[in-house]
């Protein structure tokens, strides 16, 4: 049992706060350790290649508006991390934005996610899930958003995810065929009371 796994029992020892893009350099190595140990397991299979690629992604997404970096550290290092940042106006057509633009339609896609805070990117060492860090990645990246509104995306090929999001109060819009499936957030303004699409 490595180090990382051992602090699972151990979650008060875990502190989630938010970094300023200035010391987003300093943790870069921890944050790929992070991402390869996620997303190298079943069912991304990403190998370390792709774990490089995202620490080299995030030197120009942190240029993004809005970008905001949380990480979840004990004294062993960084064993989670969350990345958001402010969708541009003009909703992007890059990557997965337009699978996400056809699951939400383009009305909706321009009322309720352009401008909002989009969480990109959400990892839990696999030996301290279950121990409340993701869900304070979440909240720390998220829960200064204007208005509430943020969104995301993820597999619903990954259960484990579709399942932490809907645990959390996310609400699922919907899914295509690849499985992509976007999420609003718990206060997001296109939900009332009785969580319905306005």
């Amino acid at each position: 049992m490595n180090e990382r796994d051992r602090n699972r029992d151990r979650p008060s020892d875990i502190k989630v706060r938010r970094i300023l893009v200035a010391d987003l350099p300093a943790h870069l190595k921890d944050v790929r350790d992070v991402y390869q140990a996620v997303f190298s397991a079943e069912p991304w299979n990403e190998d370390e290649a792709a774990a490089e690629r995202y620490v080299r992604r995030l030197d120009t997404d942190k240029e993004r508006d809005g970008f905001t970096v949380a990480v979840a550290e004990d004294h062993s290092g960084v064993v989670g991390f969350a990345v958001a940042w402010t969708t541009p106006a003009v909703f992007p057509t890059t990557r997965s934005y337009t699978r996400v633009e056809s699951i939400v339609g383009a009305a909706r896609t321009q009322a309720w996610l352009c401008g909002a805070r989009e969480v990109d990117e959400l990892a839990v060492h696999p030996g301290v899930r279950g121990s409340g860090v993701g869900r304070a990645l979440l909240a720390a990246v998220t829960d200064d958003a204007p208005a509430g509104r943020c969104w995301l995306l993820t597999s619903a090929h990954v259960d484990l995810a579709v399942r932490f999001y809907e645990r959390a109060g996310w609400h699922r819009l919907g899914t295509d065929a690849s499985g992509t499936t976007v999420f609003l957030s718990p206060h997001h303004p296109a939900f009332d009371a009785s969580s319905a699409p306005r």
